[in-house]
């Protein structure tokens, strides 16, 4: 069975950059590659908060513009690179979603993007939280 590396991608430009790293090095190693692109926060959550309705759909038209892009950069481009990738769509809590299926395909490395949210200084980027866990090496990509 070949190594597999595990990506996380979530749009954002240091996400954006961790899987072209991803990529290239799956290509050079001869990895199977993993993308995996987690819906943060859950449509039914938001329209509890708003009774309209527009926020959670808003969201939800967000999160399907990014999985389409994703799957399209999967099918065409990752693929044209003789890279074999697949992309794996969760919904839920990041870290938990991206430790899940990183045990589940027995990932040999995780690679992800730096968090650019100040908020994270405080209560823990998915990135730190990733490498507290122990469980893979951990590359976070600026």
């Amino acid at each position: 069975m070949r190594p597999t590396i595990l990506v996380g991608i979530d749009g954002t430009t240091s996400s954006l950059r961790a899987a072209a790293y991803a990529v290239g090095l799956a290509r050079r190693q001869q990895c199977r590659l993993v993308v995996v692109y987690v819906r943060a926060l859950p449509a039914t959550m938001l329209s509890l908060a708003d009774t309209g309705g527009s926020a959670a759909t808003n969201v939800v038209d967000a999160h399907d513009a990014v999985e389409l892009q994703l799957r399209d950069a999967v099918e065409r481009q990752i693929a044209g690179l003789a890279v074999d990738a697949r992309l794996v769509v969760r919904t839920g809590e990041p870290f938990t979603e991206l430790a899940a299926v990183a045990d589940q395909v027995r990932a040999d490395s995780v690679i992800v993007g730096r968090s650019a949210s100040a908020w994270h200084r405080f209560a823990g980027s998915v990135a730190v939280r990733l490498v507290r866990c122990g469980r893979w090496p951990v590359t976070v990509v600026p």
